[in-house]
């Protein structure tokens, strides 16, 4: 097989535009074709967003992914950067709608690469959108990353609870978790202004649904194979958050990583600055075990 190292630009049909994604392909033909889901929020294709996160993870993951003769596929999100024109409002999103654009771009990478295996890559809420498109025919399996296994509610709610030195500022939170998940919109004008920005009026329609997503019984239903992937020094999804995840489908392989966050980056305190750190530093290699991780797992599942 001939190698090659090409990034390439890729379009696929949005709902009223196109969305757009880089593929990098080590091998004319590939074995596999891994398909990126970022995380929540405003982060583009290389695993950044402009509200401070700048660890590239993506990016780091598809170029070692290509050293191991594993072809990548990341995409920006649409409505965002790139894929602007897919949607006028990005807000005005579902879970359902991103699994439209994972079927979008499953069609342009089989169209590509008819042999190739398709597996989905999710992190953190993105994997709770590769559970929701995993029973996709072309699709061999699901790889996620740092993905809750409860309900989002539940995990915001135990993020603040960790978080808040501000018992008002708590109460208010949590009032406002309840009131999406039982599908009301809120009034967070008399809030605190960072509870104004977490749960902004153009996104409450996403969390309401998002709210709604149970992973583990999500996982429990899949008979593709799985992987789960988690660091053990995340302060966002907790060991327990896999743990669950590999109790509600223990045929899915589980991969705890030592001293790796949420974004994959080493991390060797328990210092929170530290972590944090890590999340706006690119130079930062990924930690050890990730690709290491995902490679195995891949070649365990050859065809």
């Amino acid at each position: 097989m001939q190698k090659t190292r090409r990034e390439t630009v890729l379009n696929a049909p949005g709902p009223q535009g196109a969305l757009n994604g880089t593929l990098l392909c080590p091998l004319t033909s590939p074995q596999h074709v891994v398909l990126m889901i970022a995380g929540s929020g405003p982060t583009d294709r290389d695993g950044n967003n402009p509200l401070g996160v700048k660890a590239s993870t993506f990016r780091l993951l598809a170029e070692q992914l290509a050293q191991n003769g594993i072809a990548t596929l990341r995409a920006d999100k649409r409505g965002m950067f790139a894929s602007a024109a897919a949607v006028p409002d990005a807000n005005a999103v579902t879970i359902n709608d991103y699994v439209d654009d994972v079927r979008s771009w499953i069609t342009v990478i089989t169209r590509r690469f008819p042999t190739a295996a398709v597996w989905l890559l999710g992190h953190s809420e993105g994997g709770i959108v590769a559970l929701a498109a995993a029973q996709e025919e072309a699709l061999q399996g699901v790889i996620l990353v740092a993905t809750p296994s409860r309900a989002p509610g539940a995990v915001l709610k135990e993020q603040l609870t960790a978080n808040s030195q501000n018992p008002l500022f708590l109460e208010q939170g949590l009032a406002v978790i309840d009131a999406l998940e039982k599908g009301r919109h809120v009034d967070v004008s008399p809030l605190d202004p960072a509870l104004q920005g977490l749960f902004h009026p153009a996104v409450q329609g996403f969390l309401i649904d998002l709210f709604a997503y149970h992973p583990a019984q999500m996982i429990a239903a899949l008979t593709k194979p799985v992987l789960i992937i988690q660091g053990l020094r995340d302060l966002q999804v907790t060991a327990q958050e896999a743990h669950r995840l590999h109790r509600a489908n223990p045929r899915a392989a589980l991969v705890l990583l030592p001293d790796t966050n949420h974004v994959l980056k080493t991390v060797k305190s328990d210092d929170p600055r530290e972590n944090y750190a890590a999340y706006t530093n690119a130079s930062l290699p990924l930690a050890t075990g990730v690709v290491e991780a995902i490679a195995q797992f891949l070649t365990r599942h050859t065809s």
